[in-house]
């Protein structure tokens, strides 16, 4: 039982993943706005789509148009059609405080029942044929104060990825199996060639074949999520063509060590291949896509931050790190298993 307490741990981390990684609701946003164009000088009604949200519960509710971090515009009315729909009224100042044609306002809507939500771009402003910076700063000069926090636990809301999110408790942990199984493997690949006993280099083998199916696994649940997020399961983003090469070298592992019929000869150079492939990891993963300075889809990448606030926050890590810890002893478990069937074939086959 002592030898199994973390066979345990990872039943449960994963089962607390699942349950509340798919029961927590996600705070309130808002999904699309109406018209997706306004003018300047002009009363308009935008008609705002809830997601997650009680407008009619709503006690007091504010709303603005922000066009950047010092100047918002404040509505003039709002009408709740029901928990999902509302209408807010704006009268839009005749200039804005740039000489830019259009710009996009990011709609915000407060309450003390849901909080504050907000929808990027959530329409453009056009400013006509004349400019007065000094009276569209005047006008626009709005400050968003006083806003309420989302009572209860919640998950954030992101545009685009909406429910999806919850698949970083999947997608993610699968890639830290990977680095983990490949990184013991290499530990099990530097014994074996101190010692030359060849049941390290089974050890070492097992892990890297759970390595590379949990690698599979991270590019399947990669590609599900992006078919919901990006429009298409495996875009041209470098960070991807980079983990189709990191995944290709280690396959080449496999077929390295077919082609040795002597087991010592094939356990020392597919191990010492194993030692380049993994220090070969970091410069594709992380240090090719960060010199690039392309835009990345991936987060980390390209300005697009990773592990922030943007797109974890508390609530999440409550969730997310436990159900890395729990999918990285499920794969060492996993691998372990590998281990002791190869380890028994040997010996019936060394007979």
């Amino acid at each position: 039982m002592k030898l199994a307490w973390w066979k345990l741990l990872s039943i449960f981390l994963l089962f607390y993943t699942l349950i509340f990684g798919m029961l927590v609701p996600l705070k309130t946003g808002i999904t699309d706005v109406n018209p997706r164009k306004i003018q300047c000088g002009q009363k308009i009604t935008l008609l705002a789509q809830g997601y997650n949200s009680l407008y009619t519960r709503y006690q007091s509710p504010r709303a603005w148009l922000k066009l950047d971090s010092v100047h918002a515009l404040a509505a003039t009315a709002i009408r709740v059609k029901n928990d999902r729909l509302m209408e807010i009224d704006f009268e839009t100042p005749a200039y804005l405080p740039d000489t830019q044609k259009v710009k996009e306002l990011t709609l915000v809507i407060d309450d003390v029942v849901d909080g504050v939500s907000l929808l990027p771009n959530a329409t453009f402003i056009n400013r006509g044929d004349t400019t007065n910076i000094q009276a569209g700063k005047a006008a626009w000069s709005k400050i968003i104060a006083g806003t309420h926090a989302h009572q209860g636990i919640a998950f954030p809301y992101r545009n685009i990825l909406y429910e999806t999110i919850r698949n970083t408790y999947f997608h993610v942990p699968m890639w830290f199996v990977m680095f983990a199984l490949f990184g013991v493997a290499v530990y099990y690949n530097i014994k074996f060639l101190r010692t030359g006993d060849l049941t390290w280099d089974i050890r070492a083998y097992s892990f890297i074949q759970v390595g590379v199916l949990f690698g599979l696994l991270g590019l399947f649940t990669g590609a599900l999520w992006a078919t919901y997020t990006w429009g298409e399961p495996f875009p041209m983003d470098l960070k991807i063509v980079m983990t189709y090469t990191a995944l290709s070298i280690y396959f080449a592992y496999f077929l390295l060590r077919s082609a040795f019929e002597s087991f010592e000869q094939r356990a020392r150079i597919s191990s010492v291949y194993s030692i380049f492939a993994f220090a070969s990891l970091i410069p594709l993963l992380y240090v090719v896509p960060r010199l690039a300075g392309k835009d990345s889809l991936h987060p980390g990448n390209g300005g697009n931050i990773a592990f922030g606030s943007q797109d974890l926050d508390n609530t999440m890590r409550l969730i997310f790190y436990p159900a890395s810890i729990g999918w990285i002893l499920l794969g060492i478990w996993i691998a372990t298993l590998v281990t002791r069937t190869l380890l028994i074939e040997d010996k019936l086959f060394s007979k």
